[in-house]
């Protein structure tokens, strides 16, 4: 039986940077009775989410909707379009760009793993996960493969376990300035909705997202936007699929129907997500984000600690990641401000685990809950006895007071 003290008073706070909170309002479309996945009014629901898709992920091609977290989105992305045995390019930049490569292997396929080498002299980590996508470094292979054998790049947009937005429109022109044929497939599950992302005008060929980011979903629903490049390379693609398959999908969504039982009461809070993220308008969801970002990273100067991204310009505005001095483990921090302050942080993943921690700041948040958690985490450095050179909640009032909240384009 649980105790009392495992439902402490007020709310969790959730900061994560996924699954994000999820809107009262939301929630309460979750709750409305399951109707005919095969019936009329279903029909009116799924064109509506698939259009309001389009209009999120800013393409006129079809969006694929899975039963399924965003790794069933890398698998249906992978499947779709190769063949066993096919070379990719695949970049690292964190924890997620490299099992993506894991699964690649699984599948297969022969990915070629692009890092860039060495360590950072301040933290000791990986410079591979304190920078994006070196643009330029794919250019140079591409150019290299002369007789086309890679037949994909991929690259996470906004990489989850580090803080790092890489610049997706650079990788596309150096594709393009190569002369390859290679498809662009990008993994935007943690950037959708609260980072710019632009599938057609960047030339993606294959985008995967999930719910449980800027959608302010719950986990279980995911994304596969797709270009006409891409949906010519899966007609003669040989990797197995049947769940996954674009075509049947692509297909009866034209009706707005599934070829299996899809998420019913998910896609009624994607409905109750789209109808909000379009009301406000997405320059202004993206501003936002920008503005709380700032205010952020300006409470981490302000504390004196590092910032895992180390390129101010591929800031994430989903996310930051905070590295902890040397010798402090940042579990175990974590660990102390959730038991003291119901306040959930990020955890550091995979070649930086125990070594940062990951401030999310996306989704149904706003100033005062952002300044609370910088508070939790602000007094959670002091009880550890790390010196602080100054209050990073200052410094957060500060930024919100000199930069009033963007405004919403409708009336």
């Amino acid at each position: 039986m649980l105790s009392l003290d495992s439902h402490p008073s007020g709310r969790h706070f959730l900061q994560i940077p996924g699954p994000s909170p999820v809107p009262d309002r939301i929630l309460r479309a979750l709750s409305l009775p399951t109707i005919d996945h095969r019936g009329p009014e279903f029909a009116v629901l799924g064109k509506t989410v698939i259009a309001g898709l389009q209009q999120v992920f800013q393409t006129r091609h079809p969006v694929a909707i899975y039963p399924a977290s965003g790794t069933g989105a890398w698998e249906a992305a992978l499947v779709n379009v190769l063949s066993p045995g096919d070379a990719v390019l695949m970049v690292e930049t964190g924890h997620f760009a490299t099992l993506w490569q894991k699964m690649a292997l699984r599948l297969g396929l022969a990915p070629e793993f692009l890092s860039r080498p060495g360590t950072c002299a301040q933290t000791g980590l990986p410079l591979a996960w304190r920078h994006g996508v070196d643009a330029e470094a794919i250019g140079q292979r591409l150019r290299e493969d002369r007789e086309h054998r890679l037949k994909a790049v991929c690259v996470v947009h906004n990489e989850t376990s580090t803080g790092v937005t890489s610049d997706i429109a650079a990788v596309r022109r150096a594709i393009d300035d190569a002369g390859h044929p290679a498809l662009l497939m990008v993994d935007t599950i943690s950037g959708l909705a609260s980072a710019e992302y632009k599938h057609d005008a960047w030339g993606v060929d294959v985008a995967v997202s999930g719910s449980q980011k800027g959608l302010m979903l719950p986990p279980g629903i995911s994304f596969n936007a797709l270009s006409p490049k891409a949906l010519a390379a899966s007609r003669d693609a040989k990797l197995p699929k049947a769940f996954w398959a674009w075509d049947e999908i692509v297909e009866m969504n034209r009706g707005g129907y599934w070829p299996y039982t899809p998420s019913t009461n998910l896609l009624y809070g994607l409905h109750e997500a789209l109808e909000m993220i379009l009301a406000q308008g997405l320059d202004v969801i993206f501003a936002r984000h920008q503005r709380w970002a700032s205010a952020v990273r300006g409470a981490v100067a302000a504390w004196g600690l590092p910032l895992q991204c180390a390129d101010p310009a591929v800031f994430s505005p989903v996310l930051t990641g905070v590295v902890t001095p040397a010798g402090v483990d940042a579990d175990a921090l974590r660990q102390s401000i959730h038991q003291r302050f119901d306040l959930s942080l990020g955890t550091g993943l995979g070649r930086v685990k125990g070594r940062m921690f990951r401030i999310g700041h996306l989704g149904d948040s706003n100033d005062l809950t952002l300044l609370a958690t910088l508070a939790g985490v602000e007094m959670g450095l002091k009880l550890a006895g790390i010196p602080l050179a100054a209050s990073g909640v200052q410094a957060a009032m500060d930024h919100f007071s000199a930069h009033p909240a963007p405004t919403s384009t409708t009336t």
